[in-house]
């Protein structure tokens, strides 16, 4: 019956976010690619709703992934938007989702995340990795639509990667955060948890934590 109710609540959700933005089941069927006949069983609480699911019902009604997920049953707590930013509560909403599934370690996944941003510190103070980040990181958010909270963190990190003044210490760690974005291959596989880019957000956050942590050592 729980059950039930979830996929109640969530379909009742959908159903509201579909009026107030005058869009049909067929029209959000073209927007996601997800075909209406399996968007209409979600609506009408006959199929459970996949996490892809609900990241692309989120992001083309404009609603918080964590607001659907919990409304589809899954274990995720809802903070105010004033005591987090977009990007950690999109990356802990994710998470936690993760977390429920046999296939992911946190700490595992974050150490592998850590150690490639390793390797790329290195590799971001070459020249072919300079031209790398500088040719190729716009055409990669292009692939990505520009979605996702942690899009404008690495904008503002190439941003200063690019400055002429910025030190090599520096640049080493942002531009393994932009090399990380580029060229990694997904260390969470998309059959598992096709939400997207969860490790680049990962790796964004790391390499924040990394700077405040220079910042600091910059000061004392």
């Amino acid at each position: 019956m729980a059950v039930d109710n979830q996929r109640s609540d969530l379909g009742t959700i959908i159903k509201s976010l579909l009026k107030e933005r005058s869009l049909s089941m067929r029209k959000l069927s073209t927007l996601t690619g997800i075909d209406t006949a399996t968007i209409s069983r979600i609506v009408n609480g006959k199929q459970q709703a996949k996490p892809d699911h609900l990241q692309q019902f989120a992001n083309h009604l404009q609603v918080p992934l964590a607001r659907l997920l919990k409304a589809a049953g899954f274990e995720v707590e809802l903070e105010s938007a004033n005591t987090r930013t977009d990007m950690h509560s999109s990356i802990d909403a994710i998470q936690e989702v993760l977390a429920s599934s046999n296939f992911f370690d946190h700490s595992f996944t974050t150490e592998m995340v850590k150690a490639e941003l390793a390797k790329y510190e290195i590799y971001a103070l070459t020249v072919e990795g300079r031209r790398i980040i500088q040719e190729d990181f716009f055409a990669k958010v292009d692939q990505v639509s520009g979605a996702g909270p942690f899009i404008e963190q690495l904008r503002d990190m190439y941003e200063q990667y690019s400055k002429a003044d910025a030190s090599d210490e520096i640049r080493a760690v942002l531009g393994s955060a932009l090399l990380y974005f580029i060229l990694s291959a997904d260390i969470i596989p998309d059959y598992i948890f096709p939400i997207g880019y969860v490790d680049d957000a990962i790796a964004v956050q790391l390499v924040l934590n990394r700077l405040v942590e220079m910042q600091k050592e910059q000061q004392s």
